[in-house]
């Protein structure tokens, strides 16, 4: 039989040095100061989810030995079957907890009802994640993140943190370190408590996560690439991914001087379920001004996201002084439903130039009232400030909307700089819009308005004061990575970004007769070795800085492989199925509906206005451009085919071994599969980018002949087909 250990309070005199404790078994249980040493490669499982340390004393103080590290899972357990606690701190006060490394754990360290903990130092890297089913050539929507809700600690649950603390105050958290992790520290009811000098970067979830948390100082962190949903030039989407996340009525906060570059959003705040009558109240709750409200941004980097540099909406009197929000892929402030608030001395920049359709550029409040952007400079911006109200019906009869919604009014855009944006302002049915003392050189045009949302050239411009805040910490991460500046440094794998220094290995592209993988940071070399017959290997070293190239590749016909790719530091296992083949592609311009008229369309694909080409692979990552983008053929490159409204259908014969194989497509938008007569793919539909996946059985060797469909509605486009074994 064996007991948890516990250190109580000695009888005796204490000595003047802290007790050292030896952990080696769950349910650890800390009552008074110590030094804690843990064996080198020692694991320790929680196994009853209760915390493997448990700390159980007021006013102790527990330090790790240098050199100690708590793990819970040996290193070929994966990110996403991590369980379990590492350390637990409850219902205690005036906790501090000092250098502490601890992985291999759902939650690193949890505190519940902890108010005055104090943490300092440490590491708590290698945390759980997901395994991500996105890749480079497209998103899978399962990755979406999903934080709307948290009351029941659903965050923790499905999502893990390096660092939680929950229904605390007065906690401080400074200098820890989190890398290869989902999320780093969550806020959960914590209130008047302060975050500084921790780097928190690299992750695939949230730097910093904040429910219902209220006058907390956020200063001088690193939240650099947090994100998830991105391939550069391909889908910039973020999957409520942030550097810095703020949910359901989070108010009185100070974020400064933190840098928040690369982040699915950079801050992503959002006044919550609750607040808005989506999900269940207290009896008697008002409505009125319910949001994240009266947060001050200031002096921060909100830069390089998939989606949003700042994203705040259903709020009240947030402040935005001083940041700096450039090249953020949708634009740089979306602010729908925000009441009074200011944005004033900010730096926009190269916001919106990937966009959807009207949201775009620096700054996008759709049924704001009463806000103020003021002495901005904005540059390079497809629209700089756009404006407007639409007839949102859902949200329009929530009870935050009967309380509060007066539509898009009496906002004020007053002595900012605009230099070189497609378009200065944009109004959509947006009223009383005061437009004074604004300059603008270089740009597309100056304003745009629907009928009866005309701006008015003069009105009151109310001063204001740079708030004054408490600057806490020592560090300067604004700035300190400014080499890796640009999305383009956003490097996915299948568990999160490219730390930009570990290595990394993924699968890229496909190639005319195979596949290539692409391996980041082996600066000493790679090698490729064979696992299976069959198959071609060439290593190509990188060019410029880029990563080095593993390319396989196979005669015609179907070849499974697998590899192994190795380098300092690394030896990695990869597998697939090459699809060597010889695809008739046919691309055209339609005017029938293929939803409606399915024959009529099917009857364009072969008329006059229909291009062949022959390929060797299914991989037509059309994006923005359509067909005439990629190359395919002279009069494919010089037809009328526009990126719009046009079709795709490829055959090919292919011989298949018996057994089960999986046909497995991306499309946008819709798809359909034929194999030997049967519809094995049916998604015949608009969609964004999408994967599908059918099963063809085939009882013996034998050829199989294959049918693909495919139509572009707008937007982007994408159609690619892969076949590997079912088993």
């Amino acid at each position: 039989m064996s007991f948890p250990a516990i250190l109580v309070m000695s009888l005796f005199a204490v000595p003047a040095d802290p007790v050292k404790v030896v952990v080696s078994a769950d349910d650890t249980v800390i009552t008074q100061s110590c030094r804690v040493e843990i064996a080198a490669g020692a694991v320790i499982e929680d196994a009853n989810g209760n915390g493997v340390i448990q700390i159980k004393a007021d006013g102790v103080v527990v330090e790790f030995v240098e050199g100690s590290d708590l793990r819970g899972a040996g290193p070929a357990v994966p990110w996403n079957q991590l369980r379990g606690v590492g350390m637990r701190v409850e219902g205690v006060k005036n906790v501090t907890i000092r250098n502490a490394r601890i992985h291999g754990f759902k939650v690193g360290l949890q505190a519940v009802n902890a108010d005055g903990l104090v943490i300092e130092g440490g590491d708590f890297s290698d945390n759980f994640r997901q395994r991500l089913k996105s890749t480079a050539r497209a998103e899978d929507a399962s990755d979406w993140l999903w934080p709307h809700d948290n009351d029941k600690g659903e965050w923790l649950d499905r999502y893990g943190a390096a660092v939680a603390l929950q229904s605390t105050s007065g906690a401080t958290v400074r200098g820890i370190t989190v890398r290869r992790g989902q999320n780093g520290i969550v806020l959960d009811r914590v209130n008047d408590s302060k975050v500084f000098d921790n780097d928190c970067s690299f992750l695939s979830g949230w730097g910093l996560a904040m429910w219902r948390s209220s006058r907390n100082v956020i200063c001088r962190n690193a939240l650099d690439f947090c994100v998830r949903g991105y391939s550069h030039g391909v889908y910039n989407r973020g999957q409520d991914s942030a550097g810095i996340l703020m949910f359901e009525q989070c108010s009185g906060n100070v974020i400064a001087e933190n840098s928040v570059t690369h982040g699915g959003d950079g801050f992503f705040g959002f006044g919550g379920k609750e607040a808005l009558g989506d999900s269940p109240a207290p009896e008697g709750f008002d409505y009125t001004r319910k949001g994240c409200n009266d947060n001050l941004l200031i002096d921060n980097d909100f830069s390089f996201a998939p989606a949003h540099g700042v994203e705040m909406t259903f709020g009240f009197g947030n402040k935005l002084f001083r940041n700096r929000i450039v090249d953020n892929a949708i634009c740089g402030f979306w602010g729908g439903y925000s009441q009074d608030t200011v944005i004033a001395l900010n730096q926009f920049t190269g916001n919106g130039r990937q966009g959807y359709r009207l949201e775009r550029g620096g700054v996008n409040i759709e049924h704001g009232t009463r806000n103020r952007i003021q002495d901005n400079t904005f540059k390079d911006n497809a629209c700089g400030v756009h404006l407007w109200f639409d007839d949102d019906k859902d949200l329009l009869q929530k009870p935050w909307a009967k309380a509060n919604h007066k539509g898009s009014i009496d906002n004020l855009v007053a002595n900012n700089t605009f230099t070189g944006d497609q378009l200065v302002l944009q109004l959509r049915e947006s009223k009383q819009t005061v437009y004074v003392g604004n300059k603008a050189e270089g740009v597309g045009r100056e304003i745009d308005a629907t009928p009866g949302s005309e701006p008015t050239p003069a009105g009151d411009v109310p001063s204001y004061q740079v708030p004054q805040f408490p600057v806490l910490g020592d560090r300067r991460p604004v700035g300190a990575r400014a080499g890796l500046a640009g999305r383009d440094k956003i490097i996915m794998g299948e568990w999160g970004p490219w730390d930009h220094q570990s290595p990394l290995v993924r699968l890229a592209a496909a190639t005319p007769d195979g596949f290539a993988y692409e391996v980041f940071g082996a600066a000493d070399g790679v090698e490729a070795i064979e696992a299976s017959g069959g198959i071609r290997v060439n290593v190509e070293a990188g060019q410029g800085g880029g990563p080095a190239l593993v390319k396989v590749g196979a005669d015609p016909g179907v070849t499974p492989y697998s590899l192994r790719i190795k380098g300092k530091g690394f030896d990695e296992k990869v597998a697939g199925t090459i699809i060597a083949a010889s695809w008739n592609v046919r691309v055209f311009p339609w005017t029938n509906e293929p939803r409606e008229n399915l024959a009529g369309w099917r009857a364009e694909a072969q008329g006059p206005t229909s291009l062949a080409v022959e390929l060797p692979a299914l991989q037509l990552k059309y994006g923005g451009g359509g067909p005439k983008e990629l190359g395919l053929s002279e009069a494919i490159k010089n037809s009328p085919i526009g990126p719009d409204r046009f079709g795709t259908v490829a055959t090919t014969k292919i011989r298949l071994p018996k057994g089960k194989w999986r046909i497995q497509t991306v499309s946008d938008d819709g798809v359909r599969v034929v194999v030997n007569g049967a519809t094995v793919i049916e998604d015949w539909n608009w969609h964004a980018p999408k994967t599908d996946v059918g099963i063809v059985e085939m009882p013996q060797d034998g050829e199989a002949d294959i049918l693909v469909e495919h139509f572009e509605l707008d937007g982007y486009a994408i159609l690619t087909l892969d076949i590997e074994k079912a088993d």
